[in-house]
């Protein structure tokens, strides 16, 4: 009996064992390459011509191109939480109709966009808004305008390109989201308030809504947070112009490190910043998500 019970805590303690040396190498790559090179860059952050300073950290609440960018941004989440989501909620709930044909054609046909390689797409969006684009011929088909609109070269046509571009490409990502929640939700719910005279907006907004409350937040957090740090679409796109009416902040901050004369110290300052923000954000949408009836 002693045999056994030793032999059950080796075993037990080899598993272990083999646990954590499974955890070492993916612990060891994560040290290596993402908590070291933060910790190089929080030191870098602190850096100047003259030695340990704060002026890198000062200047990113003077500089008059970040706070456009700042602002750029701003209105990129607005779009993404007035509209996208919104939008996503409104597929969802069609493609959860039980009447409705070819409900899987469509919901793939609604994801593809968000897996779409970034190059691909952003050429098309370019081609279609150019000057010779199919947008300006229908635009010059209709009558609507006679010579060829400047959508990409405009500061209200490349914002507008951009903003589109974005609703396009993650309201079908986020839809799939909604249609897991809609899926979690009992049918005979439904069913008793039809029975009481509920209409079908009157349960969507009642019934629906609510009860898709932590699935909206999700979705409200990774929207807030990833347009934060959104660059590949405008780079590809408009590259910030023009005259950086659709610069981004990440895109600021990858201009500052790489593009001209390299400023690595201020870059690594606005990345902590926009760090410290995200994370503050993220709090602030769990606290006042998570208030429980």
């Amino acid at each position: 009996m002693r045999f056994t019970k030793t032999n059950r805590l080796s075993i037990a303690k080899q598993q272990s064992l083999t646990g954590w040396a499974f955890l070492a190498l993916a612990v060891i790559m994560l040290m290596i390459f993402l908590f070291y090179p933060m910790l190089k860059g929080l030191i870098w952050s602190f850096q100047g011509s003259d030695g340990f300073t704060l002026n890198n950290y000062k200047r990113v609440f003077q500089d008059p191109t970040l706070r456009k960018a700042v602002k750029n941004t701003s209105f990129y989440v607005f779009v993404e939480l007035c509209i996208m989501l919104p939008l996503a909620l409104i597929m969802a709930a069609v493609l959860q109709q039980k009447d409705l044909k070819l409900r899987g054609l469509f919901r793939t046909l609604l994801f593809v966009p968000c897996v779409m390689a970034l190059m691909s797409y952003a050429t098309v969006f370019k081609i279609m808004f150019g000057n010779y684009g199919l947008i300006n011929s229908l635009l010059k088909l209709l009558g609507i305008v006679q010579e060829p609109y400047e959508f990409l070269t405009s500061t209200s046509g490349a914002v507008l390109v951009v903003s589109i571009c974005l609703v396009w490409r993650w309201a079908g990502y986020n839809m799939v989201f909604y249609c897991t929640g809609f899926s979690n939700i009992d049918s005979t719910i439904y069913e008793a308030a039809s029975i009481d005279g509920a209409t079908g907006i009157q349960s969507f907004f009642k019934i629906t809504v609510p009860l898709l409350k932590p699935v909206i937040l999700l979705t409200m957090i990774m929207s807030v947070n990833g347009t934060l740090q959104i660059m590949d679409e405008i780079y590809q796109l408009t590259n910030g112009g023009p005259a950086n009416n659709t610069l981004s902040i990440s895109l600021y901050i990858y201009n500052t490190a790489f593009s001209g004369v390299p400023k690595f110290a201020y870059a690594c300052a606005q990345s902590f910043v926009l760090l410290v923000v995200i994370a503050l954000l993220t709090a602030l949408q769990l606290k006042v998500g998570d208030k429980r009836d």
